[in-house]
């Protein structure tokens, strides 16, 4: 039977993470991966990563410093996780963007302008501290890039595309700076095309990162390798049962093991015993292959649970192709969101988190984003340039309604035709005095990210008053599950009475967040996620 130091279970961020500082402290060790790919969600994501006050920053200006963070997080994630746990992060953090900087090829580039989420708190900065991937030579992955889980959405062809790109590529009707985006990633693409380079960005620059320093480190990656259960042996989890060709076989683990096999938001058993409904498979953006099997092997193991019902949540629109995140769509100047009642409900620009947990907490179910053909014409939406026709087939679906009277729009989606016209009616005005009373949308950095600067008095709100008219579903979606093992600053499993599962790690989505049930900036999953995983190979080696 194959022996290591350390079995990690996932080949997401945090487990890649976590064999790579093992390696590196000399510890001989393995990765092994349920998929097919490696990458889990990361290689699916936008790639921020949420790690303050690291050398990136740093050198980029941002006047951040562990203090200011601690403040903003204490704050953000309040008294459900323990200060010694949220400081070990902070601590940490920077020396694994460091770590990474070292020991792989990446690179991270600050997100210039991408507040945090709360930036008018204490210790926020609205002016951002979240970092991203600097542009990644896919060639030093060699044959293994064939084996990279692909982008949630694919970059355009002949582009290199960052996360803060976005919000301009939207505006490319709007504001000048649009078009010169669209041409600097055009140009970004063909210098280094130019050096023989095949440039990748945002999570699959990340995934493929981390898996070119593994390479170089010499650990394996076994791919189609799931974990069965844990090896327990007087009393301490010595090992991992894998299924190998369909047989199970033990990976004995002489100093641990690491879980960082994703959370499970594709288990819908799991989903239907520890969250609220209306919940499902279908509406999340996370790796097909979290269906929480480390979670539930942590547990048989002796392990406690956290923070099971909560998710990375985000409004998603169900198209026909997939749930589709709404970020910007929903940001921009013109839109309002309604439920049932035809009755607006939230700040729809408010961080994608909380506007979910409004819809459970409210029970806004269903939800509509409405729209106007001036929204139409103004920006890009997913793929669809401003003033091409939506696709048909999310009309065939239902995932879009059309009518040419406010009445029929509302009669088509079952909601109250006066209640809708007032609505919409008390939104112009406010949109046309440019203040928000009733739900605050504009009053923060984080509001006026994505909306358009061009649009006034406010960036963040105009009317809605040109036919025909649109509703848009909307579904309470998520970037993964946010429940899992519960850890300590060490990132050591720990029982339901706090003691620890001897020779039992975890990182990223398999456990509890650092974040709580909060969000604190861009890249909230991968900066722990990251850290955690350099946490526990450090922890691991000593």
């Amino acid at each position: 039977m194959p022996e290591f130091d350390v079995v990690v279970a996932g080949a997401g961020a945090a487990g890649m993470t976590a064999a790579l500082t093992a390696a590196r402290s000399g510890l001989r060790t393995v990765v092994l991966e349920k998929a097919p790919v490696f990458g889990g969600s990361a290689a699916r994501s936008g790639a921020g990563i949420w790690v303050p006050n690291n050398d990136v920053v740093l050198a980029a200006g941002v006047p951040d410093t562990f203090a200011k963070a601690d403040t903003y997080l204490a704050a953000v994630v309040g008294p459900e996780v323990p200060a010694a746990r949220r400081r070990a992060f902070l601590t940490a953090g920077p020396r694994a963007i460091a770590f990474l900087q070292r020991w792989s090829p990446l690179r991270f580039r600050w997100m210039e302008g991408y507040p945090d989420y709360y930036p008018e708190l204490a210790g926020g900065m609205p002016g951002g501290r979240s970092i991203e991937p600097e542009a990644l030579d896919a060639n030093v992955l060699g044959d293994e890039l064939a084996h990279l889980n692909p982008a949630y959405i694919p970059t355009p062809a002949g582009t290199v595309v960052y996360d803060v790109d976005y919000r301009w590529l939207a505006l490319i009707a709007r504001h000048p700076r649009g078009v010169a985006v669209a041409s600097e990633m055009v140009l970004r693409y063909l210098q280094l095309a130019a050096r023989g380079q095949n440039p990748i960005t945002m999570g699959q620059a990340l995934a493929g990162g981390l898996r070119a320093g593994l390479l170089a480190a010499g650990v394996p990656v076994l791919l189609n390798t799931p974990l069965a259960d844990l090896h327990v042996e007087g009393g301490r989890v010595a090992g991992v049962v894998a299924l190998v060709d369909g047989t199970e076989t033990l990976f004995r683990a002489r100093r641990g093991v690491l879980i960082g096999s994703g959370g499970f938001e594709h288990n819908e058993r799991m989903r239907k015993q520890f969250q609220a409904e209306p919940i499902g498979t279908e509406w999340t953006v996370g790796a097909s292959s979290n269906t929480g099997d480390g979670i539930e092997a942590g547990e048989r193991a002796g392990a406690g649970l956290a923070l099971m019902d909560d998710s990375w949540w985000g409004p998603m629109i169900p198209l026909p192709e997939g749930p589709y995140f709404c970020l910007s769509e929903r940001t921009l100047p013109g839109t309002v969101f309604v439920n049932a009642s035809g009755r607006r409900f939230v700040n729809e620009a408010a961080p994608y988190s909380d506007v979910v947990h409004v819809m459970y907490q409210g029970d806004h179910f269903p939800a509509w984003m409405i729209t106007d053909q001036d929204y139409r014409n103004r920006y890009l939406f997913k793929e669809t340039a401003p003033l091409l026709p939506y696709p048909q087939a999310w009309y065939d679906s239902g995932a879009v309604v059309k009518d040419w009277t406010i009445a029929g729009l509302a009669a088509k989606i079952g909601v109250p035709a006066a209640a809708l016209r007032a609505t919409i009616e008390r939104s112009n005005a406010q949109a046309r005095a440019g203040r928000d009373t009733d739900f605050h949308r504009g009053d923060s950095a984080y509001d006026a990210y994505f909306a358009d600067p061009t649009n006034t008095p406010n960036p963040c709100l105009a009317p809605i008053w040109l036919p025909p008219f649109y509703a848009f579903r909307i579904v309470p979606g998520d970037l993964g599950t946010k429940g899992g093992l519960t850890t300590d600053a060490r990132a050591r499993v720990l029982r339901p009475d706090g003691s620890v599962v001897p020779g039992l790690w975890a990182a990223g989505n398999a456990s509890a967040a650092v974040m709580g049930r909060s969000y604190a900036g861009a890249g909230s999953t991968l900066g722990p996620a990251m850290t955690f995983g350099f946490v526990a190979g450090e922890d691991l080696a000593s």
